[in-house]
């Protein structure tokens, strides 16, 4: 079990049957602002990411590009998947494929303790299955075809056919663990968030739960079942266990030990995996449930959930290209609730831009810099004493500080930077309020424009360590040009709002905007 200070997050893995959408980018970079949070706490953090690669879906896409789906697999991690982590600032500290050898030896090692533990049989098994979903789909997960599939059942995620299909499979005795499992949601109710996912799975195994089929012996593209090398494991079952193979489960103890159980964030479509299935392998195998299931919700185009087939999936690169990585992390975590749908437009992504970005903190930052540059040859002035304006504006940095960090406890991402936002709108109305170009022209109010100064200044100073998580490349460019003594991503991040860190006398430097306008074709 973890240590208290331990901070273990994991995206899930993503199918490499396509290249990602921002839907992808979504949950990574949701991850990564966590995770930079909690290593610049000084928590022991470690964040996994990684790619989904076996299964009937990847074969079936490599034959239809004429490939192996090894090949398929290869090209596209290394074409698409890992470049998404370097387009969007993704820190993480491990990428497992499930087709790493250390995955596929620990998946061997934890399927051979379930069967020699007697969760795991043979038997048969018929029922309709979603080649998209890689599952058996119950009646009530069908819906009526529209179109060219008008007449037939769909899968309501994928609104195409499923097909009936009868196996011989190895099963999982997933029935078992129902109580288990709703014991588990009542001792711990933060254990599947948020609510409505939370309400979703309880009421999903109150309905009972049906063993699960966990092999395919159709097709060999998988890890061989270890007592039966005729059948390969169903992708799903030997995806989830990426979480603990990952970090040594079989064959490091001391780094399991140190790392397991993990805070796990997924979209809420597969939400049941992680919070049903997965903590009852768990329970069978004798080892913790995770720390947390975060199902959060989707990102929506035109009302619909993104999707390649649909042609609403939009690449990272068509954002980035011209906003930036910072805005594309800023924009998504602010503008949605975290867990809750939301809708993605260009109009609001380049208004939050001008507005929020631009104009709110770049303009700031430009302006408390200009002056620090005009009136004080550069350097920080020293406060002197400081009036009940100066002091609201600590007050408001140590609230917001606090605040934001309690947020992140709770994982609502978009209420800590809402927090730390009320620092940008503060400081842009106390200047308003307190005039530094009127104080600048009289010698008697040189110490008054000091204290003024000083106080826009240290307020930049928490702004850069606390907004570092969000956007890592502005902050860095603000940190540098403020003359702040050491590493942005050193300074502990919960002590941010601790007044006077800022040394007067350190160097200021004159930057370009943070966030230049932008004209572009979406946002006409």
């Amino acid at each position: 079990m973890a240590a208290d200070h331990s901070f273990f997050i994991a995206t899930p893995i993503f199918y490499v049957n396509d290249v990602p959408h921002i839907g992808h980018a979504y949950t990574e970079v949701a991850a990564d602002v966590l995770a930079r949070w909690h290593r610049q706490a000084g928590d022991d953090t470690w964040f996994l990411t990684g790619t989904d690669e076996h299964g009937e879906k990847i074969l079936r896409t490599a034959v239809a590009n004429n490939t192996t789906p090894k090949a398929w697999a290869d090209d596209l991690v290394e074409r698409a998947w890992k470049p998404l982590l370097n387009t969007i600032d993704i820190a993480n500290d491990d990428f497992i494929r499930t087709t790493d050898a250390r995955h596929e030896n620990g998946v061997t090692i934890f399927l051979q303790k379930l069967y020699d533990d007697g969760y795991i049989y043979l038997g048969e098994f018929e029922g309709y299955y979603c080649v998209g979903c890689e599952e058996y789909k119950q009646q009530s997960e069908l819906v009526p075809g529209t179109g060219e599939f008008e007449g037939v059942l769909v899968c309501a995620i994928h609104s195409k056919p499923v097909e009936i299909l009868k196996e011989t499979n190895y099963f999982f005795r997933l029935s078992d663990f129902g109580q288990k499992l709703l014991d588990l949601y009542e001792a711990d109710p933060h254990f599947v968030q948020p609510e409505s996912v939370r309400n979703e799975i309880i009421q999903f195994v109150k309905q009972g739960l049906r063993d699960l089929s966990i092999s395919r012996s159709s097709f060999d593209w998988g890890i061989p079942i270890p007592w039966d090398s005729t059948h390969v494991v169903y992708v799903w079952f030997e995806a989830l266990l990426n979480y603990v193979t990952a970090i040594g489960y079989g064959t490091d103890q001391v780094q399991f030990d140190r790392r397991w159980p993990a805070v796990q964030l997924v979209g809420k479509d597969i939400a049941r995996f992680h919070a049903v299935i997965w903590p009852a392998m768990l329970m069978a195998a004798g080892l913790d449930v995770p720390k947390q299931v975060f199902g959060h919700g989707w990102l929506l185009v035109g009302g619909e959930k993104m999707s390649k087939s649909k042609l609403t999936g939009i690449a990272p690169t068509e954002i980035t290209d011209t906003f930036g990585s910072d805005a594309f992390r800023f924009y998504f975590l602010s503008a949605i609730n975290f867990g809750q749908d939301g809708s993605f437009s260009w109009e609001d992504l380049s208004a939050r831009y001008h507005a929020e970005l631009a104009n709110g903190f770049g303009n700031l930052a430009s302006r408390a810099i200009a002056m620090t540059v005009k009136y004080f040859d550069g350097l920080v002035p020293a406060p002197s004493t400081y009036t009940e304006a100066d002091l609201a504006i600590q007050r408001a940095v140590s609230t917001a500080a606090s605040g934001a960090d309690a947020a992140i406890e709770r994982l609502a991402i978009n209420e800590a930077i809402d927090a730390i936002w009320t620092i940008v709108d503060d400081l842009n109305g106390y200047i308003t309020v307190q005039e530094p170009w009127v104080l600048a022209k009289s010698d008697a109010d040189r110490e008054r424009l000091g204290t003024v100064l000083y106080t826009v200044a240290e307020g930049l100073r928490a702004l850069a360590v606390l907004l570092s998580p969000v956007m890592p490349r502005a902050t860095a460019t603000l940190w540098d040009a403020l003359g702040a003594a050491g590493e942005l991503t050193e300074q502990p991040i919960r002590e941010a709002g601790a007044w006077g860190r800022l040394s007067p006398g350190s160097r200021v430097s004159s930057i370009e905007p943070l966030f230049p306008r932008i004209e572009t074709a979406h946002a006409s």
